[in-house]
């Protein structure tokens, strides 16, 4: 296979799916997990998302559709583009079933034709407007923006124990004073955006160890030959993540391979913030339905930080944010059924 097809990758689980919920009960979560139901709600947008690739990126290679098993009903299977991948096709037994998206994520070299270059996507990742192969990798290299960060340990306290574990990680298998050197143009690159001015505030400290990177939670190009990197060096690492049926304080996620690729030199600076946006659901809903319907990003991030809200509620959320889709994507794609 040719090193320049450019796969997508998309992880999807039903959360309504009655089958699903009956497995995951038969297992408890330990006190470090994350089990939010908002993990797992289910916001009947899948389809905007095929439609989104389909008009903006129709020069992707493969779109690798991975699940549990279960599918929407209306997906046309049999599209040339599609291959659809279970869990249980590409992750060791011993990791399954599994109710976290960090093992989903860890093992996804293991799955059979991917290539070289991929895209990772959340179920809550959409593009809304036209992109093409530079906007994720240029001169063979992913394209991303490296920046430092403090990491805050005050919210979400499952997820920032995780990203210590990642620092923790690469600290231990890097040299940050000789990274920095290295990459110094990458680093302090000029497409970057105002934020990163926080690098230079933390390049003192960082010459001893890197405190953090920048997250933008949008879709991250990687190489499928770092997945194999970071295994080969960090086996047991990431393979007792692999076996956590649930999100929990001891594992890492992917954003290893993204800081990987950072310390080995191997991604292309861009400003992330051209690129797309963060919403939440919850705290942003007005504005994250305006920034839908007047495509101001290329990619958007949908976050569910709704509390616990009745049916009526969610629906109506929900209803909403979909009319807001339907206004830029209201065709249906050729991998819905017809």
């Amino acid at each position: 296979m040719s090193k320049e097809n450019i796969d997508f990758v998309m992880i999807w689980v039903d959360g309504n799916d009655e089958e699903w919920k009956k497995e995951k009960r038969k297992y408890t979560p330990s006190a470090n997990s994350d089990d939010e139901d908002n993990r797992y709600r289910e916001w009947d947008n899948l389809k905007y998302w095929f439609r989104g690739v389909e008009k903006f990126t129709p020069w992707v290679h493969k779109i690798h559709f991975v699940t549990c098993g279960h599918l929407p009903a209306w997906l046309n299977v049999n599209h040339p583009k599609l291959n659809l991948v279970s869990h249980k096709e590409y992750m060791k037994e011993e990791y399954l079933p599994t109710f976290s998206s960090h093992p989903i994520e860890l093992n996804l070299h293991r799955i059979q034709g991917l290539s070289e270059k991929f895209v990772y996507f959340n179920d809550d990742t959409f593009i809304t407007k036209p992109m093409t192969e530079t906007d994720f990798f240029r001169n063979g290299l992913p394209c991303s923006a490296c920046g430092f960060e403090v990491i805050n340990i005050k919210y979400e306290p499952v997820y920032y124990d995780v990203m210590i574990n990642n620092m923790r990680m690469i600290n231990k298998e890097f040299d940050s004073a000789v990274f920095i050197r290295k990459n110094f143009f990458k680093i302090f690159n000029l497409h970057y955006d105002a934020k990163h001015i926080k690098s230079l505030l933390l390049l003192p400290w960082s010459m001893g160890f890197i405190p953090g990177f920048i997250n933008p939670h949008l879709p991250n190009a990687y190489l499928k030959s770092t997945f194999e990197e970071v295994w080969e060096k960090e086996y047991e690492l990431l393979d007792e993540t692999s076996k956590h049926k649930f999100r929990c304080g001891q594992d890492v996620n992917q954003y290893i391979f993204r800081y990987w690729q950072f310390m080995t030199g191997k991604f292309s600076p861009i400003n992330m913030k051209k690129q797309g946006a963060f919403y939440y659901i919850g705290k942003q809903f007005e504005e994250c339905c305006s920034a839908i319907k007047e495509q101001k990003h290329k990619m958007i991030c949908v976050n569910d930080d709704l509390p616990q809200i009745s049916l009526k509620e969610f629906e109506r959320h929900r209803d909403n944010l979909n009319l807001a889709f339907d206004t830029i994507l209201p065709q249906k794609s050729q991998f819905e059924r017809r």
